[in-house]
């Protein structure tokens, strides 16, 4: 009887566990047979997100150099490392180039037949473009995965769910307007993949509400101008006549910080320096648990001042007023943010090369204009000050603390659930949109097309429409008979549209605090409410605790879904090799 493995989503992760499959298979399945079947509606490799098929407007938010699905030695794992050239490699780009999301679902395609070439003669695949409704069977027996309209399920040994980014059911809120909506003939558009939304109700010419300020509006905002015939000449944006009027606010009131514009030279800080695998012992070791606020975020603190500060001290030694030696003794003994702030005042003069992460996270906190059209003069000088020092490499310090963000994301996914404050961190400060699309803002902003709202925008339905405002411009309000909730759905287990998840929900999968389905930390094992790991169930994926920062992985960097990757991939290949011998004998 041949082995059988199922995988239930075939999109980027489903691809790079096929890939540590590959790579693996020769140490540890020798196995008669082994049919691997993938279930996913979308295109193998690229999946839902980056399939080929949909706009050429829509753009990644990272250099093609910075893309790869592919392992190098920087990758802690116990699999072999399996080179493959980046997106800027592979198609031939400049390494500075934002692709567009067709070229980047090429991209992965190819991966995909790639790694599935890679696999062992004895190794069959199987595509199966359905949805999988639910996955049945004992724990120590074989699984059966149903799928949408197949009157009889997949029988395997083992299971992995690499579902990406979930639909989810609307929210207390949600449901109440979307219900205003209805009842007074308004548009309500809910927290979606915005490739997949129906913008056509939004019409020319009318106010458009819209909460959130990430990547989604970023897409959100290139469909509804260009894709709608606008056209930009130099920084002067030419309307085409069918755009809506963009009114867009968020908790912070202002875009993504820009992806940085210029290139990485000399020494990397050494990391991990305050926040490594002995503090995530450590922690983890607690009886009583943790308190990312009060026990983790310290030391992500010090240790991101840390990269920012080395970069200064070591590469621009003239802003600073001691040396580096004696700085970093003294940083290091500094005993809380107030002492490490006072010692940064006294070493770095200039207070613009001094690391503030709360008023980076928020800063607009506290701002106040007299009215809306200083606020739109406020706004543009903001974003334009960004764009300038994000592709500035005098500030070099800031690219610093991108690798501190990243060398920090890789430890913090040890501890589990943190909550969503520090994905949003992360994503606010490390994974914002290109240089280009914010001065496309810019542009909109001056053409009229786009107006800004404010930090912790309120949005109200009265008076038959939606109202939304802000704190940051005081007594001044604006409305819409449209409104769109510019952001993914929360991976949330309960809330999942998927009926896949929901069985297992139901079933028991444990669930952490914020509603993510928990996995085993080693390998990737389903986790029930009391703990136990499922001996033929794994997840990979942001829907888990074990979520990993951004989509892609940017080479040398460790790569901690490339680590998870292939321990999954180990675990079922010994799983099943075990199968295998016990079938033999």
């Amino acid at each position: 009887m041949r082995h059988s493995l199922v995988i239930v989503g075939a999109g980027p992760r489903g691809t790079g566990l096929i890939e540590r499959i590959a790579a693996n298979a020769p140490e540890l399945y020798d196995g008669s047979g082994l049919d691997l079947h993938l279930v996913d509606p979308h295109p193998p490799g690229a999946g839902r997100i980056w399939r080929e098929a949909q706009s050429p407007l829509l753009w990644m938010n990272s250099h093609a150099e910075d893309v790869t699905m592919f392992t190098d030695e920087t990758v802690e794992m116990e699999g072999p490392v399996r080179p493959g050239p980046t997106l800027h490699e592979w198609a031939g780009i400049d390494g500075r180039t934002f692709a567009d999301r067709q070229l980047q679902g090429a991209y992965l395609r190819w991966v995909h037949e790639q790694a599935v070439a890679a696999l062992p003669p004895s190794v069959s695949v199987h595509h199966h473009p359905r949805r999988a409704l639910r996955v049945s069977g004992a724990r120590e027996g074989r699984q059966q995965v149903w799928l949408e309209g197949r009157p009889r399920p997949l029988l395997a040994d083992l299971v992995v769910l690499s579902l990406g980014h979930l639909d989810a059911e609307l929210d207390e809120e949600q449901r109440d307007l979307a219900a205003y909506a209805r009842t007074h003939g308004l548009v309500h558009l809910p927290p979606d993949f915005t490739a997949d939304s129906d913008l056509s109700a939004l019409a020319p010419g009318e106010p458009v509400l819209v909460r959130g300020f990430g990547l989604a509006f970023v897409d959100l905002m290139a469909l509804l101008t260009e894709g709608r015939g606008g056209r930009y000449d130099g920084d002067t944006y030419v309307p085409s006549g069918r755009e809506p009027v963009l009114l867009v606010g968020s908790r912070r009131g202002v875009p993504y910080h820009s992806k940085i514009g210029y290139d990485w030279t000399g020494e990397r800080p050494p990391l991990p320096r305050f926040l490594g695998p002995a503090e995530i012992d450590g922690l983890l070791a607690r009886p009583e648990g943790f308190d990312f606020r009060r026990d983790v975020w310290p030391l992500v603190e010090k240790e991101l001042g840390f990269a920012h500060y080395h970069r200064l001290f070591t590469v621009h030694p003239e802003r600073t007023a001691m040396s580096w030696t004696d700085f970093e003794e003294k940083y290091a003994a500094a005993d809380g943010p107030s002492e490490r702030e006072t010692l940064a005042a006294s070493a770095v003069p200039d207070p613009r090369d001094r690391l503030d992460l709360a008023r980076l996270d928020r800063p607009l906190q506290g701002v106040r204009y007299a009215t809306h059209e200083e606020f739109q003069d406020g706004l543009r000088e903001y974003v334009e000050a960004d764009l300038s020092r994000r592709h500035d490499s005098r500030y070099s310090p800031d690219l610093a603390v991108f690798l501190g963000l990243l060398s920090v994301y890789g430890q913090l996914v040890r501890l589990g659930d943190i909550g969503g404050w520090w994905h949003g961190f992360f994503s606010y400060l490390a994974s914002g949109p290109p240089g280009p699309r914010l001065r496309q803002l810019l542009a909109l902003s001056r053409a009229g097309v786009l107006r800004f709202v404010g930090a912790d925008m309120e949005v109200r339905a009265d008076d038959g429409v939606f109202r939304a405002s802000s704190p940051t411009v005081p007594g001044h309000s604006v409305q819409a008979r449209a409104l769109v909730e510019a952001r993914l759905p929360e991976p949330t287990v309960r809330r999942a549209l998927d009926p896949l998840l929901r069985e297992l929900y139901a079933e028991g999968a444990a669930e952490s605090p914020d509603g993510l389905l928990r996995v085993d930390r080693a390998d990737g094992r389903l986790l029930d409410r009391s703990g136990r790991p499922h001996p033929r169930r794994f997840a990979l994926g942001p829907y888990t605790d074990g979520r990993t920062p951004g989509a892609f992985t940017r080479p040398r960097t460790g790569g901690p879904a490339f680590r998870q990757n292939d321990a999954t991939a180990r675990a079922a290949l010994r799983f099943l090799g075990e199968l295998a011998v016990r079938a033999a004998a």
